[in-house]
Parts: structure tokens; C-alpha cells; sequence
């Protein structure tokens, strides 16, 4: 008989030990359960994979469809706090009871199908999708594309945010072999985006292959601005005079550009009026992005974690202007490129904070501290056992009008949104 439990976290537990693995790319076993659940609905479903940038994308999506009035799902990976930020209903994470409905209801039908947490995840929060009236659906993919659990359902329109090297003991060690496997979230007749401006070949022949409708950041669509607006370049739209999406850096108008060029793919089925589209960018949020967090000193978080999102974090910290002294509050995991990422910060940090993560995959701050000194980093270095104490630390010691960056994994911009929260 499937079992039952009356609590989110009793779920959760259960879950994350009904596989050996805590990652298997594949979707035969998936795909088993997901048609013995037998959950469809007629919502305009978006799919959106990419290295980094897709919980921007997400959430500028649904930020903008909301305030056009549709009634919205979104799921995305990882949680920063709670798990029910994985799963949002018209803009509100999904209640405790609504999660452990569709946790049971996988139970039911996976029979001895084993499955990992995140595919549970995935089609728990497509059950309970499909239990709502929703005019729309964005799915983010959690690794890759082709395998993902999340490429189980047939999208209307795909987005690849960009291609970058992360994840490579999954993905392949090669920006081409990468490109293709996020290429596979794409679909024969539907429009499939690439928010890169220079994609790899890969990417740009699978789409050629199955027929896909491909649109290139660059090529087919683009923005131009100044410091006060910008504006979209569409195929049949053109939106002008737009005032920057509130998610902070310079990245965010890529990604806005790619969401209102996918918008106006799907203009048949999901009608955008120019006022939601400046509501939805005013509005939208996204927790651990270059968040910069109220008060003196400045606390910056982001979740940035290989070296693509690292570079793009030293360029937002450097349009921040004059701080006298920056303190990094840092810990990755062992898995990630952390002498790439580090590399583009070195010169930008007058004292590092280093913190071990837990788990078997979390970094020790040490190694950490080792691949500082080889990289010959400026300032000073020292080893903490946990983020929260690295960052209590840095606030004892940062200067009013000093910056505090944490950043190298959502793990450690967790811990400090935790320690930041009860200081207050």
C-alpha cells in the first residue's frame, strides 16, 4: 500500500531516501509514473532551461502574465528557504496540505518505480498544476534539458537562457556537448528561444533538425537602452520606453528581452497589453539575484556558482559605486569550478570569508582558501565553519559604508538570509 503522511516534512524525509541516487538523468522511470498519474491540462505550458538566468526569466514571466491577469504556475529549483518556493500558485508559494496532496498522489502512482527528490518534486507540483483552472504553466528545467524530468511535458515555447560551463560531470566537459543537451527542451513547430548571442553549434542544429521555431537573442530579437529606459526589438512587436525590470544588474535586460520575445510567440494564446508588461517588470522578485538587502553596511546576496554568474556578479558589483572596503562571505560546493569562479572576484574582495557547506558535497573552507592563494587574490583570508558565522563576523567588523557580498551557492545565501533575518 503507498504510504501516507500528515506533514510537508514528513514528505520530504521520505522522498529524498527512494533513491540511491540523489541524481539520475533519465526519463524512462519518470515517464512511467508521469502517465500512470494521468494529470493533463489545457494551460499554455513554457519551458525554460539555460545555465544561468532561468529564475530570473521565471520570474519575470509570471511576474508579467499575473499582471495580465492569468492565472499562473510556476516551478523552480532549489529552494533558498522553504520548499514551498518550488511550487507557486498566481504568485503564492503552495501551502503545506497542497504539496503533501500531490506528494500522494505520485505515491499512488509511481507503485515500486523508484524516483528521485527531485522528480517527485517535479510531478507532485504538475499534479497539483493540473488540479487548478491555470491559463499558463512555467516550468524551470533543474539540470540539463534532454534528461530532465522537467522535458517529460511538451511545451508551446522553450527557452535556453544561455549556455555556460557548469555541471559537467552530467552535461559533458565541452560548451558544444552542453548545448546540445539544453537543446533538448526544444519541440518540432514551437518556438524555441536561445537568450545567448552566440550559441553553440550544437544548439542552433538540433533546433535546425526537429524543425523547431529557433529565435536567437542578437539575431532575431534585441533591446537597445540608455540609463533611464530601454526598449524591446521583437519580430512583429516593438516595446518602447520601458523602465528596467526591478531584479537588479545588467544582465536582467537579456533575460527581459528573451521573456517578451517568448510572450510574443505565444501573442495568439496568452494576449499581452503594454501596461502589464511595465507592472509585471515593476513587480517582479526574485530572493538571493544580486538582492541587495536593506541598511548599512550594504548586504549584497547572490547565489551566483560557477564562473559565468561570478563575472556577471563583479560587473554588477562594480556599478555599485564607492565602497571603502568589500568583505566576501563565501562557500561553494566541491563539485563546482570554484578556482574559475573565484578568479573573477579576486581583485574585487579586501577580506575573504571563507565557510565550510555541509554535506558530501560541500566544500571545506580551507580548499576554498587555497585556491585563493593560488590565484595570488588581493586581501585577507580567513576559514569559518558555517556561512552564518562568516557573516556575523563580517558584520562585526564592515564599516558603515562598507559591502558585504555573500555569494558561491543558494546553501550559503540561505544560512545568511537565516542569520540576517534573526539579527534584525
Amino acid at each position: 500500500m503507498p504510504v501516507a503522511f500528515a506533514t510537508l516534512a514528513e514528505w520530504l524525509a521520505y522522498i529524498e531516501g527512494q533513491h540511491t541516487r540523489s541524481i539520475d538523468l533519465s526519463l524512462e522511470r519518470v515517464s512511467k509514473v508521469y502517465h500512470a498519474l494521468a494529470a493533463q491540462t489545457s494551460a499554455v505550458v513554457i519551458t525554460v532551461g539555460g545555465t544561468n538566468g532561468k529564475g530570473s526569466t521565471c520570474a519575470m514571466l509570471e511576474a508579467i502574465l499575473t499582471a495580465a491577469g492569468y492565472r499562473t504556475g510556476l516551478y523552480t529549483s532549489p529552494h533558498l528557504l522553504h520548499y514551498n518556493e518550488r511550487v507557486r500558485l498566481n504568485r503564492s508559494d503552495a501551502s503545506d496540505e497542497d504539496l503533501c496532496a500531490g506528494f500522494a498522489a505520485v505515491e499512488r502512482a509511481r507503485g515500486n518505480v523508484p524516483l528521485t527528490y527531485f522528480e517527485y518534486g517535479t510531478l507532485a507540483a504538475w499534479w497539483l498544476f493540473c488540479q487548478h483552472n491555470l491559463d499558463a504553466i512555467i516550468l524551470e528545467v533543474g539540470l540539463g534539458g534532454r534528461l530532465d524530468a522537467v522535458n517529460l511535458f511538451d511545451s508551446d515555447c522553450a527557452i535556453v537562457t544561455g549556455v555556460a560551463m557548469d555541471h559537467m560531470d552530467y552535461l559533458g566537459d565541452t560548451r558544444e556537448a552542453i548545448g546540445f543537451e539544453k537543446a533538448g527542451i526544444y519541440r518540432a513547430g514551437k518556438p524555441a528561444l536561445c537568450g545567448d548571442p552566440h550559441p553553440p553549434v550544437t544548439l542552433l542544429e538540433h533546433a535546425q533538425k526537429i524543425g523547431a521555431r529557433l529565435l536567437v537573442q542578437g539575431r532575431d530579437y534585441g533591446f537597445k537602452g540608455d540609463k533611464q529606459q530601454w526598449n524591446f526589438i521583437g519580430q512583429a512587436q516593438r516595446r518602447n520606453s520601458l523602465a528596467y525590470p526591478a531584479l537588479r544588474g545588467a544582465n536582467q535586460l537579456m533575460n527581459a528581452s528573451t521573456v517578451l520575445m517568448a510572450l510574443e510567440t505565444l501573442e495568439e494564446h496568452l494576449p499581452v497589453p503594454m501596461q502589464a508588461v511595465r507592472q509585471g517588470l515593476m513587480a517582479v522578485e526574485l530572493p538571493g539575484r544580486f538582492q541587495v538587502l536593506p541598511g548599512r553596511p550594504s548586504v549584497v546576496l547572490d547565489v551566483a556558482h560557477n564562473p559565468q554568474a561570478a563575472g556577471v556578479l563583479a560587473e554588477n558589483l562594480a556599478s555599485m559605486g564607492f565602497y571603502p572596503e568589500t568583505w566576501a562571505v563565501c562557500g561553494m560546493l566541491s563539485d563546482k569550478d570554484i578556482a574559475g569562479s573565484l578568479a573573477h572576484l579576486s581583485a574585487r574582495v579586501d577580506h575573504w570569508l571563507l565557510c565550510d557547506l555541509p554535506g558530501p558535497r560541500g566544500a571545506k573552507a580551507e580548499y576554498l582558501a587555497q585556491t585563493l592563494l593560488s590565484l595570488a587574490a588581493k586581501g585577507t583570508v580567513e576559514c569559518f565553519s558555517s556561512p552564518a558565522q562568516a557573516f556575523g563576523e563580517a558584520r562585526k567588523r564592515a564599516g558603515e559604508g562598507d559591502r558585504i557580498v555573500t555569494f558561491g551557492s543558494f546553501l550559503t545565501v540561505a544560512d545568511v538570509m537565516n542569520a540576517a533575518s534573526a539579527a534584525r
